[in-house]
């Protein structure tokens, strides 16, 4: 189909925007992806936005949130005439998240005496769930500013934005199309190096749902297009966000089955098959929310015995971009040293298992056995240490949350030095649970670079009064342990505790 012409209007009576509205973009989508953050979405004025404009968008109840969970919302509740109006239900279910954890931890602890995953474990999961918004802070969501784009020059028709019936076949088309997307993220090659880092969790708990990837948005955009032929923009970008916040309550071991709901919903046995390396579990149950998609199209398998979690062959690290990177580096050395043009080309669209002379999938027998036997990959750091990465990892989040809820009002250069300090802390994090050689190293420049952004006005110190009292003490702690460096590669527990004076 031919784009639309600029002079095309919508109809008089359509009811998807207001008047001011009824006139299509000729907008780029390089230009929508890069307009600022804070404009509105106008198909007049050339804006697409993304991420929710906070004053237009409605606080969302504690009833609410609780529901969005679960997806179980109506749609007289969460029907907007425009995009601007969709509230950032990601965003608002940030609590939701930590109190969910907490009571899984908790019964986790009744139930079985013990928690429901390893700090380290949990930590790298967050740090890579932190990793994959950074992003938004200088760009538009690639998946609503593509699904704009087409929605403004391509659409065939226009289904009504406040009709139920409009609303459940949204419901459905995600949810299709998420099938299809995490069905092509496991069976081709170039996709799965970004999904990959969802899966690299030896553990499987709420934290584990939040192991995100940071290239996995590039790709999954494709899959939801077709929606954009019809229907509008703020109804996708409802059910885009329910059916992410519908995925995190399945990932938890003290939730067994849910008997007659297991035939029809995603539930959290079908996820535990999912997230298992057992060779029964390899590619299947591909669902978000529906696991009906599963059964129609033959990938389905029940939980039948001890699922091991993680990859084929486990990453063993802790190391942020190592958990993002490495199966990227895998595939650029097999691209490299496979003969054979056609045979590059299978590296990168074929399976992760293909090689020459393999079917396109790879060969089931050569998944590794597992026997139930296998033993986590965890860092053997002191306790001190582990106390020392949770109150850096505080510290850093308080940040992180700081920049988002100001980043309308900060600088360019501010965010870029905010987003640079927060990737520092979450590598050097990860080079103290490794017990890298250059952690004391790395870990002494981050804390000089901290100091360094709070004396330039690019942070906020927690204490002000005490910021020049701070910069003393630490230049000493610094220039010592530069003159220590070569003596020793790891935080001593003095060293440490002399760090933690830095809280205060």
């Amino acid at each position: 189909m031919w784009p639309k012409k600029p002079s095309d209007e919508l109809s008089a009576g359509d009811s998807s925007f207001p008047p001011e509205h009824h006139q299509h973009s000729s907008s780029s989508l390089y230009s929508l992806w890069l307009q600022p953050l804070n404009h509105k979405y106008s198909p007049a004025g050339n804006q697409a936005r993304a991420d929710m404009n906070p004053e237009a968008q409605q606080d969302v109840s504690v009833s609410q949130g609780i529901r969005v969970m679960f997806y179980m919302m109506k749609p007289n509740e969460t029907s907007f005439q425009t995009l601007e109006e969709v509230p950032d239900y990601v965003k608002q279910a940030t609590p939701f998240f930590i109190s969910l954890m907490l009571l899984e931890l908790v019964v986790s602890w009744i139930l079985k005496g013990k928690a429901p995953g390893r700090l380290d474990d949990a930590l790298t999961s967050m740090s890579a769930g932190i990793l994959s918004r950074l992003p938004s802070l200088f760009s538009r969501s690639i998946e609503l500013t593509t699904y704009i784009y087409i929605w403004e020059n391509y659409r065939l028709i226009i289904l009504p934005w406040d009709s139920p019936w409009t609303w459940y076949l949204t419901f459905l088309g995600v949810d299709f199309g998420y099938y299809w997307f995490h069905r092509m993220a496991h069976e081709v090659n170039i996709m799965w190096a970004g999904h990959q880092t969802h899966h690299s969790s030896e553990d499987y708990n709420l934290s584990t749902a939040l192991r995100q990837s940071v290239f996995q948005i590039y790709t999954s955009w494709i899959f939801y297009s077709p929606l954009a032929l019809f229907i509008p923009p703020s109804v996708y970008a409802v059910h885009l966000q329910f059916n992410l916040l519908y995925q995190f309550w399945i990932h938890t071991e003290i939730i067994n089955n849910l008997g007659p709901l297991e035939l029809i919903l995603n539930t959290p046995s079908h996820h535990r098959v999912h997230h298992g390396r057992n060779r029964y579990c390899i590619d299947k149950n591909y669902a978000g929310v529906l696991i009906i998609w599963d059964r129609i199209f033959g990938t389905f398998e029940a939980e039948n015995e001890k699922v091991v979690y993680g990859l084929t062959h486990p990453i063993n690290t802790f190391e942020p971009f190592m958990v993002q990177c490495h199966h990227l580096v895998y595939i650029w050395t097999t691209f490299w040293a496979t003969p054979g043009f056609f045979n590059k080309f299978s590296v990168l669209f074929k399976g992760p298992g293909w090689s020459p002379g393999k079917p396109r999938l790879g060969l089931s027998e050569e998944i590794p056995e597992v026997t139930g036997k296998e033993v986590p990959f965890s860092s053997s750091v002191s306790h001190l240490l582990r106390i020392y990465a949770v109150v850096q990892f505080a510290l850093m989040l308080a940040f992180y949350e700081e920049t988002f809820a100001d980043k309308a009002a900060l600088s360019q250069v501010t965010l870029l030095l905010r987003v640079c300090f927060i990737i520092l802390t979450l590598t050097s994090i990860g080079f103290l649970l490794d017990q890298r050689p250059k952690a004391a190293v790395l870990e002494t420049f981050r804390c000089l670079v901290f100091l360094m952004l709070c004396r330039f006005g690019h942070l906020k110190p927690f204490t002000p009064s005490l910021s020049f009292a701070l910069e003393i003490f630490f230049f000493h702690l610094h220039c010592f342990l530069g003159s220590q460096k070569h003596k020793t590669t790891c935080l001593r527990p003095w060293e440490i505790s002399l760090y933690s004076i830095l809280l205060f």
